[in-house]
Parts: structure tokens; C-alpha cells; sequence
């Protein structure tokens, strides 16, 4: 058995230091629980004196800068957090049950660093607020409406509400992209195995029989060629390309164009709009539902709409706004918002239900979305086909052309 020095904070709040007797840490840590204190810190007698240094005592609180939660696992604390909140559990204890499952994640270290700063009297929104690479501001100015109107577990409850619609939103133009990645990158990598393996085999029998080739044969084998000679310079400039281009696209001016430039290509604009709109009026709905003022809400929305294009004209909008409540005619000046939403916005506000509109618009445009995604699929199926058939039916008849013409001269 070994004697453990903890320090702990009562029901009440009160921040206590004892000793206990355990025979491992997580032992210990369940026995102070028992005693109905909330623990802070456990360590061994024998390590105690190391606590004069914070590098060396295993602190639950934690104020990393790099560490964060996917938005999967933000999803998953969320819905925990709430329902522990739902069935009567105290904001800290609450925190403190999340603390003690260990996933080796760092959402693991997160959860701990919250709840060390509620014992100390933060307000939840303020901790999270020190995680801003994991919680959003629209996460936080949720959770502070909530702090306010002493409703947390039913913000915690919308919050779940919100994420899982904007997770499936994403996951759905994930997929429709990912059927034609495949199927151009399996028509790429069979395009260049033929170049650098078979057609070098067929051109050492052309040029064995000495004869003529037809047009085509002699632009693949040339190709070929290039290819086999200079393969590792085009590889190494198209990875230099596509490098520079990766870091022009992170800067705001590329983010800008790369944002106009989706909203502007067929097919592809469809699935784009459809996404941003209904994030926009869903975002915009639940942080009107909390309580959130109108100019704020529109701030936070603009962060997180996911488009520059669009998060400019709403700040635009915002600007436009004088009584901090009608925000239909602004953002229908702009013309970026088609008007079915502006209008439908129009409406909510005249009959006082804006909110219940907001509703409507996500409804609309995550239905329009869905409809996009398969006319995309649909569409980009036989398109996808034909440029495959090209790229390999042209190395295939190239060389049949060759086979062709050969045998005929030396049939004659």
C-alpha cells in the first residue's frame, strides 16, 4: 500500500488536501470520488516533493496548444456531456466522469483541462473558449447563451442536433467526390503502366521489322518515351506544382479565388451551394434559438459558413443591418443568396418567426442537396467512362493499328 498526497475540491466548491491510502493512483482517485470530493491532483508521498515542479507532478489541468478534437469526437463529448446533464448530474461531476475514461486521445487531456478550470470557477464557456482549434465560436457563443439562460443540457442537446445534420452534409459531398477520384486515378495509373511497361515491349518489335508506323503508333511510342526519360522531372514538377499550389490555396487571396471559382463550375456549384446555404440558415437558426443577437449570430455564421465568397457578402450584410433585426433585404442586395431564400427569410421576419423560416430554407436546400449529389453521380458516371475509354482505348489502337499494318506487309 502506498501513501498518496491529493488534492481535491468539495461539493461545495471548497479546494481541500489530504493524504490517502491506495494501492495504485487510479485506486486512489476512486476513493476520493467515494469520499464525495472531485480530485484535482494525486500524488505519491514519495514523489510529492517533485511537486515544487509543475514538469514533474501528473496535473489533470492542461493547457496544451496543439492537442484537439477531431469533430467526430466533439460530437461524442457533446452528446455525453448532455445527457449526464439530462439525468441530473452537476456541470463539474459531469466533467469529472468524462476525465476518468482514459482513450489515450487527446481529447482525453481537453476534458481533464475543462474541468480543472469549472473547479476553479471558470465558466464553461470561458475553458472552452482557451480550445479554439477544437470548440468554435459557435460552439462557445452557444454554450455561454445556455450558461445564461440556465438551460446548458438543451443548448448541449441542439448542439448534438446541429453537428450530426452538418456531419452528414459534409460526409455526403465527401462521397460524391470520392467515386470520381477513384475512377480518374485508376484510368491515370493504367494509362502510365501501359506507357512504361507495355508499350516499350512493342516498340522493340517495331523497330525490329523496320517498317513504317501508322500516325497514332508513333505519338504513343514518343510519348512512351518521354515518359521513360524524363518521368522522374515531370513527377518531381507536378509534386512542386501541386506543393505551391496547396500553399497559394491557403492563403486568402487563393482561398478566394478557389471559393469563387467552385461556385462557378457545372455540377460541382450545385453540391457546393446547396451545402453552404443550408449550413448558413441551420447555423443561423440555432444560434437565434439561444438567444444569440442577431449581428453576432451573423458574425459567428460568417466564420463558419466554409466559403470566403459567401462569408464576405454576409459580412457585407451585417454592415447593412441598422436595426439588428430584419436581415432579408440586405443579404438579397448582395445577389450571392438566390431568391427563394432571401424571400423565404422576408416572410419569417414579417410574421415574426424567423427562426421556424431558418428551418425551412435548411429543409429546402439539404433536400436540393441530396438531388444534386445524384445528379452529379449520375452525370459524371458516363463521363468518367468515355475519358477512361479514351485514355486506354487509344493505347490499345495505336498498337492494333501497328499490329495491323505490319502483318499486312508481310503478307505482301
Amino acid at each position: 500500500m502506498a501513501i498518496f498526497v491529493y488534492t481535491a475540491r468539495t461539493k461545495k466548491g471548497d479546494k481541500i488536501e489530504g493524504t490517502i491510502e491506495a494501492n495504485e493512483k487510479r485506486s486512489a482517485l476512486l476513493a476520493i470520488e467515494k469520499l464525495g470530493h472531485i480530485p484535482i491532483s494525486v500524488v505519491e508521498r514519495g514523489a510529492a516533493a517533485a511537486a515544487k515542479n509543475p514538469d514533474a507532478v501528473e496535473h489533470f489541468s492542461w493547457h496544451g496548444r496543439t492537442n484537439k478534437m477531431r469533430p467526430r469526437e466533439v460530437l461524442i463529448f457533446t452528446t455525453e456531456l448532455s445527457d449526464l446533464l439530462a439525468s441530473g448530474m452537476t456541470l463539474g461531476n459531469a466533467l469529472n466522469a468524462l476525465a476518468n475514461r482514459k482513450t489515450g486521445r487527446p481529447s482525453d487531456k481537453i476534458v481533464v483541462g475543462l474541468r480543472d478550470e469549472i473547479l476553479q470557477g471558470t465558466s464553461l464557456s470561458d475553458a472552452m473558449a482557451k480550445h479554439p482549434a477544437t470548440f468554435s465560436k459557435l460552439y462557445v457563443s452557444m454554450i455561454k447563451a445556455g450558461e445564461a439562460s440556465g438551460a446548458l443540457d438543451e443548448v448541449l442537446s441542439r448542439l448534438v442536433e446541429h453537428y450530426e445534420r452538418v456531419q452528414d452534409v459534409k460526409e455526403k459531398v465527401v462521397m460524391a467526390m470520392v467515386y470520381p477520384a477513384i475512377v480518374i486515378a485508376l484510368g491515370i495509373l493504367t494509362l502510365i503502366f501501359s506507357m512504361v511497361f507495355v508499350v516499350p515491349k512493342f516498340q522493340a518489335v517495331f523497330q525490329q521489322l523496320g517498317q513504317t508506323l501508322p500516325l497514332p503508333t508513333r505519338i504513343l511510342i514518343g510519348t512512351s518515351n518521354i515518359i521513360g526519360k524524363y518521368g522522374w522531372l515531370m513527377i518531381a514538377t507536378g509534386t512542386f506544382l501541386c506543393v505551391m499550389a496547396a500553399r497559394g490555396l491557403k492563403t486568402e487571396r487563393g482561398r478566394l479565388w478557389w471559393d469563387g471559382f467552385v461556385l462557378k463550375v457545372p455540377l460541382v456549384r450545385g453540391i457546393v451551394a446547396s451545402a453552404i446555404y443550408s449550413n448558413f440558415a441551420r447555423t443561423l437558426g440555432t444560434l437565434l434559438t439561444n438567444g444569440v443577437p442577431v449581428l453576432q449570430a451573423l458574425g459567428i455564421v460568417e466564420q463558419t459558413v466554409g466559403n470566403l465568397v459567401i462569408g464576405g457578402e454576409i459580412r457585407k450584410a451585417k454592415d447593412r443591418v441598422t436595426d439588428g433585426t430584419t436581415i432579408s433585404g440586405p443579404l438579397a442586395a448582395g445577389k450571392i443568396f438566390p431568391p427563394l431564400m432571401t424571400d423565404m427569410l422576408a416572410i419569417g421576419e414579417q410574421t415574426g418567426d424567423m427562426v421556424g423560416s431558418l428551418t425551412h430554407i435548411a429543409s429546402r436546400y439539404e433536400t436540393e442537396l441530396n438531388r444534386n449529389v445524384k445528379i452529379f453521380t449520375t452525370a459524371l458516371e458516363p463521363i468518367l467512362i468515355v475519358f477512361v475509354a479514351a485514355m486506354v482505348g487509344f493505347v490499345a489502337v495505336s498498337i492494333l493499328m501497328a499490329v495491323f499494318n505490319l502483318t499486312n506487309g508481310l503478307n505482301v
